[in-house]
């Protein structure tokens, strides 16, 4: 649907460099990655903001590399909005359209739709400084889909919302999706974010895409450090590995082992995301090839985890649930049980 080939965009400061992309037909494709690796120069890229120095973009088997903005199947939705203050909601919306002179019947039919889908039908009458954020984003959506775009850009969406208001674009944005033919591509610096809305997910860094992927698969199966510590696997060891029968032992610097379904050897970093592994006040009988016992060091609550710093030898990050932490009754000093599976510990 969308395939983009060596492009170069070069703008002094700042350059995308041989970015390689592809985008299938229906799908919602994120791209991570953190401030300043270049996520909106190259929405803006695609949408002809920004000239590309090099390489093609290639939309439903046409190039558009050189056609102006105005006449690109493609529409984005900035994190500001953008809307026109002196113009109603309904203005706002409809404005597109009415420039692109379409008959009224047809206006009328497209902002039915994206109105009753977006839940803006008390606000038609209101001005852009009237609303809140999570209102004006719906707005700002409702403009550009009714446009019928064969691609959405989102440049970071919610990122300015509270929460609640997060919530409910999120949601929104996947009926969207699910009730539309439109193809997505949201760029955003929150992993939460990309796993919960990507089908597939690019990481970004430094003007360049670095790996992409199934959401799962990135964030399990991190192909650098630098990715590995941007999506939070936390526990990340250095050691040695050798393998044996198919199995890779990794001594580790402290002098432990961790066992890893790999074939990798040599220097090596062991990556273990802390949703991996199982804790328990008494030993563990269970599968995992891997066991240890520790202190807890450190407790930190996070948004919706309680995450456990544990001195095993090494210290180890382990997230839980809130309601599991509650029934353990743990404490700093208590000891534990760790366990994981050798599938979990990925090495780089």
């Amino acid at each position: 649907m969308l395939d983009i080939r060596n492009l170069y965009t070069d703008l002094g400061e700042f350059s995308l460099e041989g970015i390689d992309l592809h985008v299938n037909e229906d799908e919602y494709f994120v791209i991570l990655g953190p401030t300043g690796a270049g996520k909106t120069i190259l929405l803006e890229t695609i949408a002809g903001i920004y000239p590309a120095e090099q390489g093609k973009i290639i939309l439903r088997d046409k190039e558009i590399t050189e056609i102006p903005p105005k006449d690109r199947p493609v529409n984005m939705v900035y994190q500001d909005y953008m809307l026109f203050p002196h113009l109603t909601v309904e203005e706002n919306i409809r404005f597109g359209l009415e420039v692109e002179e379409f008959s009224e019947d047809v206006i009328s039919k497209r902002v039915s739709k994206f109105v009753d889908l977006l839940d803006l039908e008390n606000l038609l009458h209101r001005y852009s400084r009237t609303l809140s954020g999570g209102e004006r984003q719906r707005v700002a959506l409702a403009r550009s889909l009714v446009m019928d775009p064969d691609l959405l850009l989102l440049d970071e969406p919610i990122s300015a919302l509270d929460v609640p208001s997060q919530e409910r674009i999120m949601k929104e944005l996947k009926e969207i999706h699910r009730e539309t033919d439109v193809t997505i591509l949201q760029v955003t610096h929150s992993r939460e974010k990309a796993i919960r809305m990507g089908d597939r997910v690019g990481v970004m860094r430094e003007g360049k895409i670095v790996q992409t992927g199934d959401s799962s698969e990135v964030f399990k199966k991190p192909d650098s450090e630098f990715i590995a510590n941007f999506i939070g696997t936390d526990n990340i060891f250095e050691g040695n590995s050798k393998l044996d029968d198919g199995i890779a032992h990794v001594q580790l610097q402290n002098g432990g082992e961790i066992v890893s379904v790999s074939d990798k050897e040599g220097h090596v970093k062991a990556c273990i995301r802390p949703e991996e592994i199982m804790i328990s006040k008494t030993p563990i009988d269970s599968s995992g090839r891997n066991t240890m016992k520790g202190e807890i060091v450190n407790i930190s609550e996070r948004e919706s985890t309680i995450q456990l710093d544990i001195d095993a030898g090494i210290e180890i990050a382990v997230k839980i649930t809130k309601k599991s932490y509650s029934d353990m009754d743990l404490n700093k000093g208590d000891e534990l049980y760790l366990s994981f599976k050798a599938t979990a510990v990925h090495l780089i």
